[in-house]
């Protein structure tokens, strides 16, 4: 038994030691084992990390020394060998290796490294300023100056939790220990063909000592900088859309601009986006009406106008943000908040389901984009035949500003600016607030019916939300006759008249009646 005990842990050992060395060589990394067999050291010019095992082949230790450093325990990496997750400790090495691909020797790969170092202890310093002890991590992602800022340990990079749905924090609510995370960007450098002056120490004087409780931050001279063929990078674990406004704003503030970038209509990438999150399948990126379905209430149809190729409505995917001071980083954080936000809402209409079953209960609903972050949802009166829009338009990622227009015969729909906008904050979701909209609206239904019942024998029918296939087509291809009136404040009439698009309406209607 003992025999065969030793030969399987040679066998397991062995595995592992396999494993590892087919890894590092695929990533170009230098593999070196110790003579006894117990030891593995990865290796490349910059760093090497040295790997101790058992002898049944279990992972005892990991450890990461960087170019003239002295080696540390890496309890990352050791868990990631223990789970046998190669993969993402092949990222890491990767990573590790991306770090120091600046052109030049090992003098030159140190310089980068050292000023990744003090960009790192410059946000670190910002993360700080409204922190207290008991700040949540929620607050910190979605107000902190730097969002929720997990420093570098080993082989992870510094990473950056910036925004967080609310049914994301009620999914960490509802499961204690698990790992919900928001929207994150990783810390890091990469090579550029240009020069460029990066801080080789940190920057910040007094994290509390400018105007605002802002940073105050020291010249960049050449003490305290060089010219390096690199730039720091916020890089994304899948590419974020943007719009063409934002991606500006950001390159006005960074003073370098974002390279590879495909423009597109904005809502076509963050359809397509959330349709390659939400569903395993390929689907049609073509697609633009979706079915979404809510407890207590009807399903919902969403058809979004995806826009033409206007510059205030075109966007593209971003992978990565290229800067070379701290100090544009939170407000560069903050416009990825908005963003985010924006994305959030345009996203909760799209879903993986088809219309392929009997759509007589659907409520209709089209989005349409307006300028800057602004959108409409337009839909049908729940008790007359004609049209109502909502407007919404994200101010920040924590203010939300609506506007409820109907036409001037219509009854109230019993919701108020206000109450939509709040509503929108809650919960990030139109559908979830056209559910509340429409649940105000019955009350005001039911007493319009009772209305019309004493005002005459023979009452003609009330529009249901059951609203057959002709009605619905009928109601919205005559949009553009009607006069509108604003609940609350005469807000964006005139745009609204104007985004308002008749025949894309009809085609609304003329989807409802082929399905």
């Amino acid at each position: 038994m003992e025999k065969i005990e030793k030969t399987l842990n040679a066998k397991s050992m062995f595995s592992v030691m396999d494993t590892l060395e087919l890894l590092s060589r695929q990533k170009g990394l230098t593999v070196h084992v110790s003579p006894s067999g117990t030891a593995c050291y990865i290796t490349s010019m910059m760093f090497y990390v040295e790997i101790q095992l058992e002898k049944d082949g279990d992972v005892m230790d990991v450890k990461l020394a960087h170019f003239e450093e002295a080696p540390v325990v890496c309890d990352d990496l050791v868990q990631l060998l223990r789970m046998k997750n190669y993969d993402a400790f092949g990222k890491i090495l990767e990573d590790l290796s991306n770090m120091y691909q600046i052109p030049g020797n090992s003098k030159m790969k140190a310089k980068g490294y050292l000023a990744l170092q003090a960009l790192e202890k410059d946000l670190y310093s910002m993360s700080l300023l409204d922190r207290t002890q008991d700040l949540n991590r929620v607050t910190e992602v979605l107000n902190g100056k730097v969002g929720h800022l997990v420093p570098r340990t080993g082989g992870t990079p510094m990473n950056i939790e910036f925004y967080i749905s609310p049914y994301q924090v009620l999914e960490a609510e509802l499961n204690q220990g698990s790992q919900v995370c928001g929207t994150k960007t990783v810390v890091t450098i990469e090579s550029t063909d240009a020069l460029h002056k990066l801080p080789l120490s940190p920057l910040i004087v007094d994290p509390r000592a400018g105007e605002d409780s802002n940073p105050a931050f020291l010249q960049l001279t050449d003490e305290l900088s060089m010219d390096l063929p690199a730039l720091f990078v916020l890089k994304f674990h899948k590419p974020v859309p943007m719009s063409l406004s934002s991606i500006e704003e950001i390159q006005r503030l960074t003073g370098i601009q974002i390279s590879g970038l495909k423009l597109a209509p904005l809502y076509e990438l963050i359809v397509q986006s959330t349709l390659k999150e939400k569903c395993s399948e390929d689907l049609s990126t073509n697609k633009s009406c979706f079915l979404v379905s809510l407890p207590d209430c009807p399903k919902h149809c969403y058809f979004i106008n995806k826009g033409s190729e206007k510059s205030d409505l075109a966007g593209a995917l971003v992978s990565k943000i290229p800067f070379s001071h701290p100090k544009c980083v939170p407000d560069v954080i903050e416009i990825l908040r908005h963003q985010v936000a924006y994305n959030t809402l345009i996203s909760s209409c799209v879903s993986e389901k088809h219309i392929n079953e009997d759509d007589s209960e659907l409520l209709y609903f089209e989005v349409v984009p307006d300028k800057n972050s602004s959108f409409s949802v337009f839909f049908l009166h729940p008790v007359k035949e004609n049209l109502a829009c909502v407007v919404i338009d994200v101010i920040t990622s924590r203010e939300v500003q609506c506007h409820l227009h109907l036409n001037p015969q219509d009854p109230t729909l019993n919701s108020s600016d206000d109450f939509i906008a709040r509503a929108v904050k809650r919960c990030m979701s139109v559908p979830v607030v056209m559910r509340a909209v429409f649940r105000n609206a019955a009350k005001v239904k039911a007493d319009s019916e009772t209305q019309d019942m004493d005002m005459e024998q023979q009452p003609e029918p009330q529009l249901e939300q059951t609203t057959d296939s002709n009605s619905l087509k009928e109601s919205l291809s005559g949009a553009g006759q009607q006069d509108w009136v604003v609940t609350d404040k005469p807000n964006n009439t005139d745009s609204t008249k104007e985004n308002l698009s008749t025949a894309k309406l009809e085609a609304l209607g003329d989807n409802r009646e082929e399905k």
